[in-house]
């Protein structure tokens, strides 16, 4: 362990880890066709199916094995980071690892090619989000082909892009690199980006300072060159119960929830009519969103509690403190009255999430790699949050690009088209054209 590095965060290399397996969580009990899946390696698939998509037979098999791996959010991911590290030994690539607290889950860092500042981040998150509930036609653990597409959990959101990178490996250390190309797979990233800060920590505690990071989310391969900032809160109202024949006597909660549910309402009407704008995203304005929404506990008693959870998705030049600001101000309005039936009651806000936003810049130097692997001009931004605002406020300037569209991701049947994949595996080719030299 690195004199340098927090207590909190264990850092092994490969060859360390595999000696010592403790903090691994039990392997649960399988499906028979699971555990056949587990065993085995990526190999060639279906010759047919890469022939008429372009997509290799390595990098599908890479998809095909990592979706394998139930890596819900609520679920270890050392299975799938393990057999990940394992394979980057093979091809004489050594991992750093970052665990959370109960060393059951664990990011993961490597290097290709020369020990020097700077170089390409090439990053993705291993979790998913569940299944429960969804009614999928194919088994949600195998990535299934139907007609021009792959569905499965984690084809588009977001396995594939680290499936295809981890595939482009053995390529990768056979060119002479005039600059480093880095692996970094984190855990959580599904429940508030969590994992990604330890890794990122990490990199600076040991000094790596990389050059510029690709977040391979699903952006249809199209550029990303920004995202909105996210603020989620809870809104708890404490009213006054009564017998609902003696209304005046009491505080009702539910209504007053809604009050303010309706003033939300009216802030995001604002913000759609009147702006301000930003073109470039696929939602031009800041949004406000309620989600859930509790109280009350039967009809003929006026509800002592009710709370719900609220958010904003902000563009760069609208401040969530400030709107924050707006709404408690709007609720202070009703404590005068609520106080004069019982001085206990009142509103309280607790912030949920925090996720900042970014801007690459147009005419940045990541930006500007990213237009030479993608062979275009034009960039997007987009109002879902990522960890690429992490990275980049950590001062490693940072772009979104990968197969799949933000549409099909966390949907039963999740699915990624075979075009998609394709057009990955040659945006990567092109990165590594850009930094490494084939004939060497």
């Amino acid at each position: 362990m690195s004199p340098n590095v927090a207590p909190n965060v264990a850092q092994l290399t490969i060859r360390q880890k595999m000696g010592n397996r403790q903090g691994c969580a039990v392997p649960r009990c399988l499906p028979a066709w699971r555990r056949e899946s587990r065993a085995s390696r990526p190999n060639a698939m279906n010759p047919p199916l890469i022939e008429s998509t372009g997509l290799s037979a390595a990098s599908l098999a890479m998809i095909r094995h990592l979706v394998s791996f139930d890596t819900t959010s609520r679920e270890s991911n050392l299975e799938l980071i393990e057999w990940v590290s394992a394979y980057l030994q093979e091809h004489a690539v050594e991992s750093r690892l970052t665990f959370d607290d109960t060393r059951k889950k664990a990011n993961l860092f490597a290097t290709i090619g020369p020990r020097i500042d700077g170089g390409v981040v090439l990053s993705g998150h291993t979790d998913v989000v569940p299944v429960d509930g969804q009614a999928w036609d194919t088994d949600p653990w195998e990535a299934t082909h139907a007609g021009d597409r792959l569905v499965g959990r984690g084809v588009c959101d977001m396995k594939s892009f680290i499936a295809i990178a981890l595939a482009l490996v053995p390529e990768m250390t056979q060119c002479d690199l005039g600059r480093p190309l880095h692996f970094a797979l984190s855990y959580d990233e599904e429940v508030g980006c969590i994992g990604v800060r330890r890794l990122i920590a990490d990199l600076a505690n040991v000094g790596y300072a990389p050059g510029g990071c690709i977040v391979g989310e699903p952006t249809g391969m199209e550029l990303v060159v920004a995202h909105k900032g996210k603020r989620s809160y809870r809104c708890r109202v404490r009213g006054f119960e009564s017998h609902s024949a003696l209304t005046p006597r009491g505080v009702n909660a539910v209504e007053i929830a809604c009050e303010i549910v309706t003033y939300l309402r009216g802030m995001a009407k604002r913000f759609r009519e009147q702006g301000r704008f930003d073109n470039n995203y696929d939602v031009p304005f800041t949004t406000v969103h309620v989600g859930t929404i509790k109280g009350g506990t039967a009809l003929n008693i006026v509800p002592r509690d009710c709370e719900f959870a609220f958010e904003f998705r902000c563009l760069p030049f609208d401040d969530p403190d400030t709107l924050l600001g707006e709404v408690q101000a709007y609720a202070a309005r009703f404590l005068p009255e609520m106080h004069a039936v019982a001085a206990d009651t009142g509103i309280t806000f607790e912030q949920l999430s925090a996720l900042p936003g970014f801007d690459a810049g147009a005419d940045s130097e990541i930006v500007e790699l990213g237009r030479c692997c993608n062979h275009g001009t034009t960039f997007n931004k987009v109002s879902f949050g990522a960890e690429a605002s992490l990275f980049h406020n950590a001062g490693i300037p940072t772009i979104l690009c990968g197969p799949g569209h933000i549409a099909q991701a966390h949907q039963p049947n999740e699915w990624v088209t075979l075009e998609q994949l394709a057009r990955c595996e040659t945006f990567l080719r092109r990165l590594l054209d850009q930094v490494g030299n084939r004939n060497a």
